[in-house]
């Protein structure tokens, strides 16, 4: 199983959030630096339009740290393809393909955030519609070097080349999902790795969604192995359980409790939380045993884990402490993981 870490590049942690938006760059840009120091296999970088986020143009960050890396994997986490430019997609992330030297992926979804959308002037009500046409065209320039394609939501394209073409021949393109049944049947039917994003509830309850993505795999012809499976998760792993929980909570209850407020959630409590974080929730809060037994847990209960990805620099932590969580993912997680 590869391990590795989702970033949205937030402006908001440190002392009172009184960190600088170049500091707050420079760091992240450490942190992945360092990630690939200690031997984790990823890191993404997601794609927000707000202020509080760093990530709007998520290919230009990876790209810089393509520069200061050499082994670990660079991914967006996730791009919005639904108010994107296919094209411009590809050349972006195939660019960053030969500067990292073949290191690159990209996750595609529709966006949990919607604020693309009427940035980019797209209606909410074609909120699928634009998905599924622009997923067909950037498989298509992945695949193609020439492109014919005709659409309802971007002018057609009469065999034209699209340049420049990554170094891997199959740029990896995973599809990010949340709990929408028709988007697992898509993955599957189109032969794409599956991310799932969890962030609330117990894992294993994803068992049945993760099972129409292999059905329609195989329906469509594709091999078990052919099928990947990756799990994004919020977490944070520190030198002990305790010490983790004490770091950890406050900052995430602050998060979630104000995103509730805009999307109809309750607010957070202690008792919430520590459901969460029990042996069946989803969140991956701990020491490096516990984190890895979880880990190990939510992935026999999947039928099978290809990829993790801890999502941890949102819940007002510090630099040192994702720093030093990253270390410990690095030289004492993956090494259980790996054990099994």
């Amino acid at each position: 199983m590869e391990i590795g870490i989702d970033s949205f590049a937030s402006a908001m942690y440190g002392d009172n959030n009184t960190l600088s938006s170049v500091d707050a760059m420079e760091q992240l840009l450490q942190r992945i630096e360092f990630a690939d120091q200690v031997g984790l296999d990823v890191f993404g970088i997601g794609e927000h339009h707000k202020k509080e986020f760093l990530d709007s143009a998520t290919a230009v960050i990876l790209s810089a740290a393509a520069a200061r890396t050499k082994n670990i994997r660079l991914a967006s986490a996730v791009t919005v393809l639904s108010a994107a430019d296919p094209v411009r997609v590809y050349q972006s992330f195939a660019t960053l393909d030969l500067i990292s030297k073949g290191r690159t992926e990209i996750v595609v979804g529709r966006g949990s955030a919607i604020e693309a959308y009427p940035l980019f002037g797209y209606d909410l009500r074609d909120y699928d519609a634009l998905f599924k046409e622009k997923l067909e065209l950037l498989l298509q320039i992945r695949d193609n070097e020439f492109v014919s394609w005709e659409g309802k939501f971007r002018p057609a394209l009469n065999n034209l080349p699209v340049y420049p073409r990554a170094l891997q021949e199959k740029l990896p393109i995973w599809l990010g999902v949340g709990g929408t049944p028709e988007s697992f049947i898509r993955a599957g039917s189109l032969g794409l790795p599956l991310m799932v994003a969890v962030i609330g509830g117990q894992t294993h309850r994803f068992k049945p969604l993760v099972d129409l993505y292999r059905e329609a795999g195989k329906a469509a012809g594709y091999k078990p192995n052919e099928l990947k499976v990756g799990l994004h998760s919020p977490g944070y792993v520190g030198t002990t359980t305790e010490k983790a929980i004490e770091e950890y909570y406050p900052g995430y209850a602050e998060l979630w409790t104000k995103l509730g407020y805009e999307r109809g959630w309750p607010a957070v409590t202690k008792g919430k939380f520590d459901g969460l974080i029990d042996d069946l929730g989803v969140l991956i809060v701990g020491s490096p045993e516990r984190a890895a037994e979880k880990i190990l847990r939510h992935s026999e209960a999947l039928g099978g884990v290809d990829r993790f990805t801890f999502q941890m620099d949102n819940a007002g932590l510090t630099h040192k402490q994702l720093m030093n969580a990253i270390e410990l993912i690095g030289t004492k997680l993956i090494p259980l993981i790996k054990k099994g």
